[in-house]
Order: structure tokens, then sequence, then C-alpha cells
């Protein structure tokens, strides 16, 4: 029996599972927005094309699943771009569909006629312009293979309008046969012997985790080698909730906003083992003094990422899920060596646990003012451990990482290699539709939470009870920051002079809106805010010119931190 490409293409969809998505119509989707009626798959009608792809990304994020994102051409495609970038920076599984005018048009400037294999090229993993609706099942089968192996990332399809409206006799792959694209699965057994040996020799030990132990489901197996190695564990951004944070071998984030104890263990460390992360420029601070008297072990999956930025002396590439039971395996065959290795480490535990004790995170809250940190603290009081966090990008982020102990993976979700302002809202969305009885709260600068604050009218058609937190200070915060501290206080067009009334904003579209300007209000307002059913905004009027701390100033190294 043939279907048309529009019905193939949701059938598609149905067989790899996927179950709900996210879009916007258009003149060259129509035909798969029809045929969507008549399909089991639910779809959110986003108010802008970015925030779908957002949505579909943090889907992705909580879910583990392949998110998905629909939108029509020309600028409906080019709207996209920046969430396909946020995706593919942290390398979120995704497909992103958008239709094409027909193919005797492409190339011709028609109406709504946009290059987006070319525009979209250098920010997917892969993409595909379908010519042929014989050939559309077997792209979709491809999209989502490589969107969801090796390391994770977007892929597009650029799907022409006449091809939505052409016939085929539908069949399905059953496998993916790609030349040229072979992920290595499982580590060299040489490598992972050698390994072993490093950690039998080091004596000072750090464990560095990386998105890829959230993106490989890990967290049982890197709690059982953290335990078994007795090594302190810190993470970047997007690795945070693989490791519970509360746990006496935490040190938290390492970084440019990283704690003192974090980034001294680095620079003191003689053996850094790194688990599924890049050694990113916000990390690493000045390459020339990162970690300097450590051997570094680097475990990814993508072979290109091992040693393009540090030197790595053992490099391990292959999938967390393979890697660490098969260390831990490794190293419980070593019980009583190891035993003598871990006393023999207990005075590098003793100086981190010193550093934490001289260099605690902390901050001074008054009684007139309320401080963005201890809005923080009282939300992580109040809340589920279960709770999902997203966050838009700025100072209210820093403050999430630094303040919030995430315990649960795949709890905190956040734009890290791209830093995109207006992520969080859609982003809260998206995980509150893959988990509706769950709290998902997206804790938000004024700044950021303007760029994509349309997303208020889908949070209240589709009564996804999704609870925002406005640290609001009347600037962007994170730029002012810099203004202050390294360019004599000009604060240059960072000062938002126009004061929103949050309130009403949050009435307007049909949501609960509540505002508090004193510290003794805060905890109470937290509490009515979570219970409060639906779609609520809690603003907070904070600090005007509170800064996020320690700072490593570009261009330093990690043990340079500006601590007050």
């Amino acid at each position: 029996m043939k279907k048309t490409g529009s019905q193939i293409l949701l059938e598609c969809l149905r067989l790899e599972g996927v179950e709900t998505i996210f879009g916007y119509p258009g003149g060259t989707v129509i035909n798969i927005y029809d045929d969507l009626m008549d399909s089991p798959i639910h779809h959110i009608l986003n108010r802008h094309e970015q925030a779908a792809v957002h949505a579909a990304d943090a889907y992705a994020r909580v879910t583990g699943e392949v998110g998905v994102a629909l939108a029509t051409s020309g600028p409906g495609a080019t709207n996209t771009v920046t969430g396909i970038a946020t995706a593919y920076m942290d390398s979120i599984p995704m497909v992103i569909i958008c239709g094409q005018v027909p193919t005797p048009l492409i190339g011709n400037d028609a109406f709504q006629e946009a290059d987006m294999i070319g525009i979209t090229r250098p920010v997917t993993k892969h993409n595909y312009l379908v010519r042929d609706v014989k050939d559309l099942a077997r792209i979709m089968k491809q999209a989502f293979y490589i969107a969801r192996t090796g390391r994770p990332g977007p892929v597009l399809v650029d799907l022409p309008k006449d091809v939505q409206m052409d016939s085929a006799v539908f069949e399905y792959p059953e496998t993916v046969e790609l030349r040229g694209y072979k992920p290595t699965i499982s580590a060299n057994p040489r490598q992972l012997k050698k390994a072993i040996q490093m950690i039998m020799e080091a004596r000072k030990p750090v464990l560095y985790v990386g998105g890829g132990a959230t993106l490989s489901d890990v967290s049982e197996d890197l709690l059982a080698f953290a335990e078994m190695i007795q090594a302190p564990v810190t993470t970047t951004l997007m690795g945070m909730a693989s490791f519970p944070q509360t746990h006496p071998l935490s040190v938290g984030m390492l970084g440019m906003h990283g704690t003192f104890y974090a980034n001294m263990a680095v620079t003191d460390s003689d053996l850094l083992i790194a688990l599924g992360a890049r050694f990113d420029d916000r990390v690493t601070g000045k390459i020339a003094t990162f970690a300097p008297h450590a051997k570094i072990i680097h475990v990814d999956i993508d072979p290109t990422s091992i040693k393009k930025n540090v030197r790595v002396d053992l490099p391990l590439v292959g999938m967390l899920q393979d890697v660490l039971p098969r260390l831990n395996e490794g190293l419980q065959e070593k019980r009583e060596e190891l035993a003598e290795v871990v006393e023999a480490t207990q005075g590098w535990r003793e100086q981190i646990a010193q550093w934490k004790e001289q260099h605690p995170m902390a901050y001074k809250q008054t009684k007139t003012t309320i401080k963005p940190q201890y809005v923080i603290e009282k939300l992580r009081e109040l809340t589920d451990d279960d709770a999902i966090i997203t966050t838009e990008v700025g100072q209210h982020q820093m403050w999430t990482a630094q303040f919030f102990d995430f315990i649960q993976p795949r709890t905190f979700v956040t734009s890290g290699g791209l830093g995109t302002m207006g992520f969080g809202l859609p982003a809260a969305l998206g995980a509150q539709a893959a988990f509706p009885e769950r709290q998902v709260i997206d804790i938000s600068g004024d700044g950021s939470f303007q760029m994509n604050s349309q997303e208020l009218a889908t949070l209240v058609q589709y009564r996804l009870p999704v609870k925002i937190v406005i640290l609001n200070n009347n600037f962007l915060g994170m730029v002012r920051q810099w203004q202050q501290l390294f360019f004599d206080k000009r604060y240059s067009q960072t000062c938002m002079e126009l004061p929103i009334d949050f309130v009403k904003l949050a009435e307007a579209y049909g949501a609960t809106g509540l505002r508090a300007t004193k510290p003794e209000e805060v905890e109470a307002m937290i509490k009515k805010g979570l219970e409060t059913p639906g779609p609520v905004i809690m603003e907070f009027k904070v600090a005007r010119e509170e800064n996020v701390l320690p700072m490593v100033p570009a261009g330093a190294g990690l043990n340079e931190m500006v601590l007050v």
C-alpha cells in the first residue's frame, strides 16, 4: 500500500518511538500538519521555532530519547538554527524536520526558500535534503541512528513540499549500514590495563566528569568507580547532575566559576581522569597552567575530542557504558593493592577537606536585600530531589550551579557550550511535557527570560505547570559583572532601564504572578509558588550588583581565582 511522503514521515516517527514533537506550522509543512490530525503523535505548538527546538532538546536531555522538532521553510527553518547549534554544542540527540519549497524551485529564490543544508552544515552532526519520496524512510532511519549513536547530536532533514505530496510503497528498514560511520563502542583492553596501572600509581587523583556521563546514564558506575578509588570528583556544568553533589567526594564544578577546592584539586593533582568531557576553555583557563603536574587519562566516544585542547597521556576511545564497568571490574580484581593505594591517598583527601574549610562557597545575606544565592538555597530546600531544573544563561545559571545541590542524573538542564539566552523557559516546557507529574522549575534572569517569554502562552495552553523563578536585578548581570571588574564600571547597554512588571505579564498570559522584595518574603513565596496550580512566575528583586564568585579571569590559570 502506498503512502504520501507526509504519512511516511509520521509513520517513521511512530516506529522510532516518538510520542511528542514540538513545532510551528507553515505553508511547506501544511501536509504534515494535516496528517498529524490522524496520528497518535502528540504535537505541542510553540510560539517560536527556536523555542520548539529548545523544548525538543530538553525533552531529549531528560528522557534520553531523541527529541523532534518541526518547522516550515525559510524564516521558520532559519529560526531553528540557534536551537540546533545549542544542541550541537552539548551533544544532544535530535532530529529537526524542516519544510522546503518544491524541488523544481530550489535554487530559484522562491518564496520562503532558504538553503538549510548549507546554513546548518556547521551545527549539525549530519543533514539531508530529501529529493525522492522513495528515499524518505531510509533517510529517517539513518537520521535517528546518527542522532543517537556515537557522540550524539542533531540531524536535520530538509523535506520539500512535493516530496511530502508524492507517494511510495512504505518499507521501513530494520537496520542501518553507513560507510564511514563506525563509532568505536568498546575501548582497547591494553589501554584499559594501562589506565588501571596509572590509577594504582597515583597519589593525587581527580575525576573530571563531563556531559558525556549524563548522556551515557553511567551515574551508578561512576559512583562505584569514585568510591572504589576514593578520588575527589569535579564536574563540568554539563556533567553536574551525574554525580551527587552532596557526596563527600564531590568538590563541585571546576573552571571559571568553579569552587576554590575543585580548581586547586585539579591544579595540584598528579592524575586527572577525564570522563566524557572536552576540556572546554571555561574549564581549563590558561592551558599552559592547567593540571601542570598531572598525567591525563581521557575517556571519550569522540576521538576528535581527544588531544584537541590539552595534551593527553592515555586516550581511551569508547562509550562510558563500556569503559567504566570494565575499569571497575579490573580494579575489583586488585582489591588488596587498591586498599593500600586508598590508604596512601588519605593525605590528598585531607588536603581537599582543608581547602573546603578555608574557602567554602559562601555569601552574606543582609536583612534588607535579597541575595540571589539565598533564593537558590531556599529553592533547593523546598524542592524534591528529582525536580528538574532548567536555566537560562548568565549569573543566575552560575549561582544555580554553585548553590543548588543536584543529586539525581538528568535533573539539571542548561545550555553549556553555546550559552544560549532564552533557553530555559522552552527547555522547562519540554521537560514538563516529558514528565507531566514531576516538579519542573526554570531559574532565570530578567534579561534571558524576555528572549522567549512568549512561551508562557504555550505553558498555559497545554496546562504545563512549570514554575519560573526570575532573579531580577534589572541588569544583564554577567556582562555587567565583567564591565565592573574589567571596564571601570562603564555599564554600557547592560542596565535594563525599563523595568518589566513580571506579575502583570504572567497574568496577561493567564498564569500566576508573585513577587518578593524582602528576604523574609522569600521562603513563603517559594512555598506558595510551588503549591499554586499551573504555570507560575516568582519574581525576586535581588541585589543589583551581586557578583558570581569565585571567578577565574579570562586568560588566567585555575589557581588565579578572584575570591572576593
